[in-house]
């Protein structure tokens, strides 16, 4: 089963992205099956394999641990369904809102 989860990241530089979609495999130990960085002016980076070249695969913890400030209060996570989440993929810009 698929879980996807948008992420609000509040900070200051200009070349991080400040929204980030994943595609998590519930079913496999919460693993990223797709990611997406969105970035200030819309654009995006659709990541295929996320764990391509990290040292220690990590799984996403859900909404409720993101939100909880454990991760940053610079951070904010919530639900979205998969229509939002493969629109963002397939046209390579973000349409929603921005915070």
């Amino acid at each position: 089963m698929k879980e996807y989860i948008k992420i609000f990241w509040s900070h200051e530089s200009t070349e991080d992205p400040i929204i980030i979609l994943y595609e998590i495999d519930t079913d496999n130990e919460r693993l990223v099956t797709r990611s997406i960085d969105v970035f200030l002016d819309r654009t995006t980076n659709n990541i295929e394999d996320f764990y391509a070249g990290v040292l220690e695969i990590v799984a996403i913890p859900k909404v409720e641990e993101l939100n909880n400030g454990i991760w940053g209060t610079e951070i904010q996570a919530c639900l979205i369904d998969k229509d939002e989440f493969d629109e963002t993929w397939i046209n390579l810009t973000y349409k929603g809102t921005m915070v």
